[in-house]
């Protein structure tokens, strides 16, 4: 007794640590300020699609980064030789061996030199840790320079770290509130900014590097030299040394100037860069000192006299703004790496504000008819399960507010799937015990045994669903990883309220009524119910065997079809370019095309799109030369095609657009089929170490044809494919194994008592014992689905009505395909006089005991 009131004193603790750490989220505003601001302020942070704003994902320019780098270091290296008085021919640069950049090919006129160079080599590019920075590869006479792939990796996580600061900088400035700056893969950054419904000033600030350097004008005296232009076309040539790096700036502000009036840039040196322009303006008076910033010559003036107190101005073109954005980015600094906007997702705070709305209404629908129809089936124990649902659903909310994660609409989309999910570890329960309690066990001992018996199914069935949401959270992008971390969350907490919670309410329940489980009194419809679940069983599920398999590959054959024509209406997650959903109240559908056709964009496709003058446009990828270029490219064109049409209407509003460049979108290609390939390896993985062979692959083929299907859903309805739908496919692979596991679970342990019984009776008896849960469970994960399906909108279109269908493919595979694989395969290992099952280690050594 002492045991049992321990673990339940840990169960209430976990529990209202919960409870306590979800309530901010619901508590009104009045009691919120009683309460410290540490604790009321911990809430759930809403995602960009629930509360509106825009999302830039920014990719490093590291090949220009490296370039840069490279250069500086054979620029000292050539140097060094001339000194040395070492000779060779500088060669056109040809690619390096670390794939990374052009490399620097030198030929020596004496190959002796070629050790020289190396010792010179790392003497110019030595760091700290007395590593050199520059390979040299020596052929003869020739010698290939190139950076090495240890320096390449810390020279871009270091420049990473530093865009991210000075991004962060920027972004404050500009007074956004509550900017999010993250690091994501390897050389992108995050920017996600709430409330800003049109982000192209944020783009013009994030994608200018605001590299100033100060370079003379080439006189006899000078070294290197290069060209530069003006706004204006004129040509500077300068010298390439930098006579001061303007990372020495300290303080910048636009103003407009006291003798012209016009917009100026004023700045304030740091010490150092006050004594070095001093020095710098007063031993070259009478020469022309260009400004150049973002290889652009701003200003170029003429040094009459020294310039002492480092303090400057820059004259140029600007317009005040202009000028107060360049002050701006001089003020927070230069980024270390030029930054390319490969990626833009904007949300208008209407359409966040009813994704919020649509989600709470379809979630609280479905999780009402949920509990519902527990309590119809089973009574006050449905009673108990739908409890423990509840309380199972706070823990998530009080998890998520823990972990600081961010509610996002797919999100909202996990909490509806996990909640059908999870009535499926009590339902397996429930059924457990209703069969224990006829078999004439006492009310106690029916609950223990039947959670015993449970325990290993709900385990094995979680665990498989575990395997596909972790690949949804290692490939997915944020509002995927905020669905994997909601079903993750949700299924281990729905195993500690099914497992733990739920044996310990029904314990109590019985000890207090000192009744039998089998003498419960259900609701009047629930016997009903009960008795009609139980005469659909004595099904004979494999004497349609060859029917049902014949008619499943069909399916799955013209799937392929519908795949192969006419294919999947992919989204611009995959295709890449512009989507642009807009509501036009001045412009008809004529009107509109006729202002996007006038504008120059041939290649829009207009779709009415919902209410009136509410228009959906595709724009296909921008050509250009090269994949950089094709994202800025995209940028630009989708602010020029808003510009038009906000020229056309001036009440239009832009309630979503995204912009995918080539890269991005062919990344998610690629990470979804890994994540789906990875998945399925994984699960067969972890089925052939729980189950036979011949078990796991009947549970992943047919799977695979339960992902086929779905797939030719997607082509024949013609919903779009996006990175939703592959979150929904996943999804179905957790769903569908965790199905097979069930009856495959229930097949073992028939075959475990009784190895002699044929087979297919053996089969049909575990499909028929299961056949409730089974259809329970699958009722109850359509419920939850079905509001979010109906009423949930375009927004997680891709999700609910796909999983939908899933849920009832999956279910009568696990009926019908499982069923007759596993036999079929059964089948084929009694001819090779191979058992169905490996002995267990008890029989084992039962066996090697009786041999003398």
């Amino acid at each position: 007794m002492t045991r049992f009131s321990f673990r339940g004193v840990v169960y209430v603790l976990i529990v209202l640590l919960g409870l306590i750490s979800a309530a901010p989220n619901i508590l009104p505003q009045p009691l919120q300020q009683q309460l410290p601001h540490w604790y009321a302020s911990h809430t759930l942070s809403l995602g960009l699609d629930l509360q509106g704003g825009s999302h830039l994902l920014l990719e490093a320019d590291a090949d220009a980064l490296i370039k840069k780098q490279l250069d500086g270091f054979s620029s000292d290296l050539l140097s060094e030789l001339r000194a040395q008085g070492i000779r060779y021919t500088k060669q056109s640069n040809s690619k390096a061996s670390n794939d990374h950049t052009s490399g620097l090919v030198l030929t020596l006129r004496d190959a002796n030199d070629s050790r020289k160079v190396k010792d010179l080599a790392f003497k110019v590019s030595a760091q700290p840790s007395g590593v050199g920075a520059l390979n040299v590869d020596i052929d003869d006479d020739i010698l290939r320079l190139s950076l090495s792939e240890q320096y390449v990796q810390k020279l871009l996580k270091d420049a990473l770290a530093r865009s991210v600061e000075v991004v962060r900088k920027r972004l404050n400035e500009t007074g956004l509130t509550e900017p999010s700056v993250t690091l994501q893969g390897r050389d992108g950054i995050l920017v996600q900014m709430p409330g800003v419904s049109d982000p192209s000033q944020v783009k013009k600030l994030l994608g200018t590097t605001a590299q100033m350097t100060f370079h003379w004008q080439v006189n006899s005296h000078s070294g290197q030299s290069m060209a530069k232009q003006d706004e204006q076309g004129n040509v500077y040539k300068l010298e390439q040394r930098v006579a001061l790096e303007g990372e020495h700036i300290t303080d910048a502000s636009g103003v407009l100037s006291s003798e012209t009036g016009q917009p100026v840039v004023t700045f304030k040196l740091d010490s150092t860069g006050a004594k070095q322009f001093a020095a710098m303006t007063r031993e070259n008076i009478g020469r022309v000192l260009a400004i150049v910033l973002d290889d652009k010559v701003v200003t170029a003036p003429l040094i009459n006299t020294a310039i002492p107190g480092g303090r400057g101005e820059i004259t140029g073109n600007f317009t005040l703004p202009e000028a107060h954005n360049v002050a701006l980015m001089l003020r927070t600094g230069a980024l270390p790496v030029p930054l390319d906007i490969i990626e833009e997702r904007t949300v208008g705070p209407d359409l966040g504000s009813d994704a919020i709305q649509t989600g709470i209404e379809s979630g609280v629908a479905g999780a009402l008819m949920v509990l519902a129809f527990m309590v119809a089936i089973y009574g006050r124990w449905g009673a108990i399960a739908s409890f423990a649902l509840c309380i199972n659903m706070a823990l998530v909310f009080g998890a998520l507010t823990l972990f600081g994660a961010t509610l996002t609409l797919p999100g909202i989309a996990g909490l509806i799937l996990t909640m059908g999910m999870a009535v499926d570890a009590n339902i397996l329960i429930n059924e457990r015990i209703r069969e224990e309690s006829r078999k004439g066990r006492p009310a106690l001992s029916a609950i223990k045994v039947g959670f015993e018996k449970a325990f290993a199914t709900i385990v094995d069935s979680n665990f498989t669903t575990l395997i596909a949401v972790s690949l949804l959270f290692m490939f997915g992008s944020g509002p995927i990883k905020g669905f994997a971390i909601t079903i993750a969350l949700g299924l281990i907490s729905s195993v500690f309220t099914a497992v733990a919670l739920t044996k310990m309410l029904m314990l109590c329940v019985v000890k207090l009524r000192k009744g039998r489980v089998a003498e419960r009194e259900p609701l009047p419809f629930n016997s009903h119910l009960i008795r009609l679940s139980d005469t659909l069983k004595g099904i004979n599920f494999l004497s349609r065997r060859k029917i049902a398999l014949s008619l499943s590959v069909l399916l799955t054959l013209l799937s392929i079809g519908l795949f192969a024509k006419p294919g999947l209406h992919y989204g611009v997650d995959f295709t890449g370019g512009t989507m642009i959903e807009l509501t036009a109240p001045a412009l008809s559908t004529d009107e509109l095309r006729n202002v996007i056709r006038s504008s120059g964009f041939e290649q829009v496709a207009i779709q009415e799109y919902g209410s009136a003058n509410h228009y959906l446009l595709r724009a296909p990828l921008q050509s250009s030369d090269s994949e950089n270029n094709q994202s800025s490219g995209a940028m630009s064109y989708t602010d020029t095609l808003k510009a038009s049409i906000q020229q056309a209407d001036g009440d239009v509003v832009f309630d979503k657009v995204d912009v995918v460049g080539p890269k991005v979108s062919g990344g998610f290609a690629e990470l979804s089929i890994l994540a789906l390939l990875i998945a399925g390896a994984g699960m067969l993985m972890y089925l052939w170490a729980r189950f036979e062979a011949h078990f796991a692959t009947a549970a992943l083929l047919t799977v695979l044809l339960d992902l086929t299907k779905t797939i030719g859903f997607f082509a024949l309805t013609g919903i779009e494919f996006n990175l939703t739908a592959v979150a929904a496919l996943l999804a179905l692979i957790g769903y569908s194994i965790n199905d097979k596991v069930v009856v495959l679970d229930r097949i073992r342990e028939l075959l475990r008592i009784d190895a002699n019984k044929p087979l297919a009776d053996t089969i049909n008896d575990a499909v028929n014992s299961t056949l409730s849960r089974t259809v329970f469970t699958s009722i109850t994960t359509l419920l939850a689905l079905l509001p979010m399906a109906l009423f949930g909108g375009d927004a997680v279109e891709s999700f609910a009505v796909p999983m939908v269908f899933a849920v009832v493919i999956g279910t009568s595979s696990t009926l019908f395909i499982t069923s007759t694989l596993l036999y079929l395969l059964g089948k084929r290992r009694e001819r090779l006089g191979k058992a169905q099952l490996k002995p267990t280690a008890e029989e084992v050594k039962a066996s090697l005991a009786h041999i003398p």
